[in-house]
Order: structure tokens, then C-alpha cells, then sequence
């Protein structure tokens, strides 16, 4: 056994993505004779209506007891027979906090192969590749207090200097495996979680002369993501910020349903497409799992440390879009007629052939 995986299918379009992620691993573990233990989970919004809770204990024992966690989507706000509504997101929060993953990975690139899916000129976004990393266990997302009173609504952003090192070693880390240039984002003009920020930060750029640092203010940032996204490398951001800007960045590819993320820092990886539950077509067999898919090869890579295979699944990806198969989100690119949730997956099984293969292609 080289594993053991919870999957949490989730909400939405998550089964449907999930589905095909784990028909890969599938193919995977035929190809290179490798065999994980699959547990399937309950949360978010299906767990709600069976538990009264989006991340019910028998997931929490089960999420800690395993190598690694794949998830699918969580949505819907939920109100229980005999209670108040219930956020799934929360679990979500709540699942990151249990395990500890404080660094959140999410990869954007625009090799040669999906330079026909972005809205932007071919010149524009070939070459893009840069990494977001996101802090994720801090922030407004769970800074107390926090509420709704008496017409008036508040949420609390905080972060110790301690939570700001960590994410920032994270970052200039990765920079190191990368073109060694890390950009960290504030809005330190404005708050004081921010001053702090850009403090702690620039201490942690002192201990690392072989990186090149600079800071940007976010809506700076957002300017250039659009503008001039070749600039970056590894971009450094608190929750809130790396939560939106990460969903701009998707456009760049083409859409939210290419990108997949890891949560790391703890000892159980979390892995996850960024997109959400896209609740408007859930049970039409259009989704993207293409995020989910290649979620499922960062778990390889840096969880099962299985680079070649994980590498195997960026090729494999690579050469359906390249043959120019796509799902609907990415079809006004042109190409082929657009293909299902479950065709794109038997695409990208039959792509992934023998497992010998020549040196990757970056991946979306």
C-alpha cells in the first residue's frame, strides 16, 4: 500500500470533478504499480443535511488518520430541519485549521498548449508561470470578533508575527526551486496587518540574498496580474488577498476550472481545483476537472513525493488540450466541439499512455 486518501466529493460539480480526478489515479496506479487506500468522506452541504454540521467528526478522524485529503467543492448554504443556516464553507476553514496547512499552493501557467484558451493575445500570456502562495490559516477568514449586530457588521483581521514568517520561509523556499524572485503583496498603506506584513517580510528577504524581493500594494497588483503577469514568479499574500487575486489570475488560462491548489504546512495534505461548487451546472456533465485532475498530481508530487508520475498526469493534460480538446468554460477558444466532464477524463487516461515519457510540459 502507498497510501492512504480521504475524498471528500463535496457539493455541486465537485463529485463530477472528483470522479474524474480519481479515474486518473486509477490509471496511475495501473501504469506505474502503485496501490492507495481510498476512503470516501462526507462534507459541506451533503453533510449539513445528514450530520447538522459541514465537517462532521467521523470526517475529522478520518481526515487526520490519512496521508492525504482530496476535496472536491463545498457550496450551498444549508438551513437544517432544526436550526440555524449553516455555511458549508466553514468546514472548509475548519479542515484547513485541523490539519494545519497554513500554505496554500496555487500554480498558474500558460505554456504553449493552453495558449488557445486564454481571452488574451497569444504574445500577451505565453510563458506566464508563476505560484501564489497564500497564508491560510489566518486573516479576516478567522480573525474574532466577528458578526452581525444591530445592523452593523464586522470581521477582524489578525496576524502575529510568527504566522507571518512561516508563510513568508514558505515562499522564498519555493522561490529557490523556481527563478528565485519573490513578490510579496499589503496594503500597508492602509492597514495595520499590512505594516506588519511588510515588515516581517522584509526581514525574511534579509536572510535570503539569493532571492530577489520586492513589495506591491494589491491593487497595484491586480493591475499588473492583467497587465504585465510574466513579471512574477512566487507572489506572497495574505488569505483574503491571494484568495481573490488567484481567481483573477485563473483568467490568464483561460478559467477558474484549470487551476488546481495545495494546503500544506501539516502533516496530511489537502488538495483541491480552486474553482467552487458552480451550482448553475451541477448535474449537466460540462464541468472542467481538469483543477481537480491536476490537483491529484501535486498530491503525487508533494505529498507520495512521485514526481515522475505526477508529471506524467501535466503531459497527459498538455497533450489533450493541445490536440485541442476542451470542456465548455474553455471552449470559445476554438478547437474541437466542446467535450463532456467525463470525456475529457477518458481523454486524459488515454493520454496518459506508457508511463516512459520526455521531460514534461508546464502545466496549467
Amino acid at each position: 500500500m502507498d497510501g492512504r486518501i480521504l475524498v471528500l466529493p463535496g457539493d455541486g460539480v465537485g463529485p463530477e470533478v472528483l470522479r474524474e480526478a480519481r479515474r486518473v489515479l486509477a490509471a496511475i496506479e495501473e501504469l506505474y504499480g502503485h496501490r492507495f487506500d481510498i476512503i470516501e468522506g462526507s462534507m459541506g452541504a451533503e453533510a449539513i443535511e445528514r450530520f447538522g454540521t459541514p465537517l462532521p467528526e467521523e470526517t475529522r478522524k478520518l481526515a487526520v488518520s490519512v496521508d492525504a485529503v482530496l476535496l472536491g467543492a463545498v457550496g450551498f448554504a444549508v438551513q437544517p430541519a432544526n436550526g440555524p443556516t449553516v455555511d458549508p464553507a466553514k468546514g472548509l476553514l475548519e479542515l484547513r485549521e485541523l490539519l494545519g496547512n497554513y500554505a496554500n499552493l496555487r500554480p498558474i501557467a500558460v505554456p504553449d498548449t493552453v495558449v488557445g484558451t486564454s481571452p488574451f493575445r497569444a504574445d500577451h500570456v505565453r510563458g506566464v508561470d508563476l505560484v501564489i502562495v497564500r497564508e491560510a490559516l489566518g486573516g479576516i477568514y478567522y480573525g474574532r470578533p466577528r458578526g452581525i449586530e444591530n445592523g452593523v457588521a464586522y470581521d477582524t483581521e489578525i496576524y502575529s508575527e510568527a504566522e507571518i514568517r512561516r508563510i513568508a520561509e514558505s515562499a522564498f523556499e519555493l522561490a529557490r526551486t523556481r527563478r528565485r524572485k519573490v513578490t510579496s503583496i499589503d496594503k500597508a498603506n492602509v492597514l495595520a496587518s499590512s505594516v506588519l506584513w511588510r515588515r516581517i517580510t522584509g526581514e525574511v528577504a534579509g536572510q535570503y540574498a539569493d532571492i530577489e524581493f520586492a513589495s506591491m500594494f494589491v491593487d497595484n497588483c491586480a493591475m499588473q496580474l492583467i497587465s504585465n503577469p510574466r513579471q512574477f514568479d512566487v507572489l506572497l499574500t495574505n488569505n483574503m488577498f491571494g484568495d481573490i487575486l488567484s481567481d483573477e489570475a485563473a483568467v490568464l488560462c483561460g478559467s477558474l476550472g484549470m487551476l488546481p491548489s495545495a494546503s500544506v504546512g501539516g502533516d496530511v495534505g489537502l488538495y483541491e481545483p480552486v474553482h467552487g461548487t458552480a451550482p448553475d451546472i451541477a448535474g449537466k456533465g460540462i464541468a472542467n476537472p481538469v483543477g481537480a485532475i491536476l490537483s491529484v498530481a501535486m498530491m503525487l508530487d508533494l505529498t507520495f513525493e512521485l514526481p515522475e508520475e505526477a508529471n506524467a498526469i501535466g503531459d497527459a493534460v498538455a497533450r489533450v488540450l493541445r490536440d485541442g480538446y476542451a470542456t465548455a468554460d474553455l471552449w470559445a477558444a476554438g478547437g474541437r466541439a466542446p467535450v463532456s466532464t467525463a470525456e475529457m477524463g477518458t481523454l486524459v487516461v488515454g493520454a496518459l499512455g506508457t508511463p516512459k515519457r520526455a521531460k514534461r510540459e508546464q502545466r496549467c
